[in-house]
């Protein structure tokens, strides 16, 4: 999804900072959405996938479990973590070493039924 008219400006990414971009065309449906619903918790996702993607696993940010834990994207097999931003909302991401970059495969406000 390329960006249009309106859209807000990313910032780019200063020092050692990750550089977050959409994986999925769903993920960025769904960040506005998202924003929306918990804007703050939305914006300290957001700080916390670029300062540092793997901050140590606690009750709202860790790699996703089984099946869920890697996705093949780009041809490689990536880390994929989570961010509980609400009760129910969800940030889903990819962690691109090589790349120096955060894929974003969901952005929801809803509970992933995949989860439950």
């Amino acid at each position: 999804m390329s960006p249009k008219r309106l859209d807000r400006v990313a910032p780019p990414p200063v020092s050692d900072e990750w550089d977050v971009r959409f994986g999925t065309s769903e993920a960025a449906k769904g960040w506005d959405a998202l924003c929306t619903h918990a804007r703050s918790k939305t914006r300290e996702a957001y700080g916390q996938m670029r300062a540092n993607p793997r901050p140590g696993e606690d009750a709202t940010h860790y790699q996703l479990r089984g099946e869920l834990s890697m996705q093949t994207f780009g041809g490689r097999e990536l880390e994929q973590w989570q961010i509980k931003v609400s009760s129910s909302g969800r940030v889903w991401y990819l962690i691109d070493d090589e790349k120096h970059t955060v894929w974003l495969t969901r952005a929801t406000p809803a509970h992933p039924k995949e989860t439950e």
